[in-house]
């Protein structure tokens, strides 16, 4: 996920539900026999972060355990990406899985025994790197996923992809990525799957619970850039030139009604936050200019083109009136659209993954203004995506540290939910057919 999440999150419990899929005893059996791997995994995973688009050594891990199983994965997909076909030994329905491998720019804060040391240049900066939102559990979750469906191959109807997809949190400035990147070059060219599952590790749940909703569930995510310029002059004599400084501070204020007092949040929601700003390089010198970045979240095209234009309007305007220029910079389309998952798919999916956490534990959730690029394969094949708890017992969720957080951590147990929920999704999807 490409945020941290800022708000508390509302959640209420569904109401038992008459028609709940049973726990598939070779789950149980699998999710046992593997339960030590996929520890093991996520945490070599974790001690050993990568940056989008610079997923080497993981993608390596992946294809060789891939080949260890006897699969023939493709490796180099949108760089480090790999892909495989199960192929079952009954006709039936494809299906595809998603994890996502990536990590992020972050310190980790955590006192972990493996905790990450790793540091690296991001943007021209030193920082560390940390598995902070979780990618490390989805891809060895996938890994145990595979093993037993492999395992499993003479009796699976149908045929499975695996998906261990590089840069969802964004490919590098000037690179191209993630899951955009992997559809453009042929992905699903040879084989379109009828249904595609992904799932992500949440702080803002309990450990021990799935989070799902119908239809749009994750916002659209813009990257945007504001540059306010200026006239450079002597910081004792501000009137020998134009402060870009105090026009960009006048933009940023302003812009904060773009949605408080100009969008129909009553409707749907929607963010409009400055994350990053740059300018001047001496106490005494006001600077020509000022560069400002940020990201706009919104549920619908055309409130978020409508939130462009008031947002331009306002740079234009206001940095005018301080006798500077403004200008936006942001793409004619969303980042990343909305996530959206197919309704029927979510009906379909959803007894199995009440049957491996119990019918009290699968929740709905509200919109949630993060994005995720899992989105991307959503606006081509049906698509589910849901959370599963990472946050502890006895920990409050609403105030763990959440993804993102140089201090998110997870208990383990989600790695075992994660695989029961993947796999008896996967196992019921294919056995009720198209």
């Amino acid at each position: 996920m490409r945020t941290v999440f800022a708000a508390a999150l509302v959640i209420a419990a569904l109401p038992m539900q008459s028609l709940v899929a049973q726990t598939r005893p070779e789950v149980d059996a699998a999710a046992e026999r593997l339960k030590a791997d996929v520890v093991s995994w996520r945490r070599d995973f974790h001690q050993h972060p990568e940056l989008s688009n610079r997923e080497e050594r993981t993608a390596a891990k992946v294809a060789a355990h891939l080949r260890k199983l006897g699969l023939k994965p493709q490796t180099g997909v949108a760089h480090h990406g790999v892909v495989a076909v199960i192929e079952g030994g009954k006709p039936g329905p494809k299906i595809a899985l998603r994890a996502d491998m990536d990590a992020l720019p972050v310190t980790e804060k955590a006192d972990l025994p493996f905790a990450s040391k790793v540091t690296t240049e991001f943007n021209g900066q030193q920082t560390g790197v940390m598995h902070a939102c979780g990618h490390d559990a989805h891809t060895a979750i996938l890994m145990g996923v595979a093993e037993a469906l492999v395992a499993m191959r003479s009796d699976l109807p149908g045929q499975v992809m695996l998906i261990f997809q590089p840069a969802e949190e964004g490919a590098p400035a000037s690179e191209e990525g993630g899951a955009s990147l992997m559809l453009k070059e042929g992905l699903f060219k040879d084989f379109k799957p009828d249904a595609v599952l992904g799932l992500h590790v949440f702080s803002t749940l309990p450990a021990g619970t799935i989070g799902y909703r119908k239809g749009p569930f994750m916002a659209a995510s813009d990257f945007f850039s504001v540059e306010v310029t200026g006239r450079q002059t002597h910081g004792s004599r501000p009137w020998g030139g134009i402060d870009p400084i105090v026009a960009s501070a006048a933009v940023i204020d302003n812009l904060q009604s773009v949605v408080s007092r100009r969008t129909d949040i009553a409707s749907l929601p929607a963010v409009l936050t400055i994350g990053s700003i740059h300018g001047g390089i001496r106490n005494n010198i006001i600077p020509d200019d000022v560069k400002m970045l940020g990201t706009l979240r919104t549920f619908d095209d055309g409130q978020r083109k409508r939130i462009v234009a008031d947002m331009r309007n306002v740079i234009e305007s206001v940095a005018h009136a301080h006798g500077a220029k403004g200008e936006l910079s942001i793409g004619e389309a969303a980042g990343n659209p909305v996530t959206y998952n197919d309704p029927a798919l979510t009906t379909r999916v959803l007894p199995s993954l009440q049957a491996v956490a119990g019918a009290d534990k699968v929740v709905e959730m509200p919109l949630i203004t993060g994005a995720e690029d899992f989105s991307w394969y959503a606006k081509e094949v049906p698509a589910l995506f849901f959370f599963v708890g990472s946050t502890a017992p006895g920990i409050d969720p609403l105030t763990a540290p959440s993804n993102h957080s140089p201090l998110f951590t997870m208990d383990e147990s989600a790695l075992d939910l994660g695989l029961r929920a993947m796999l008896q999704a996967s196992l019921d999807y294919l056995e009720a057919g198209r």
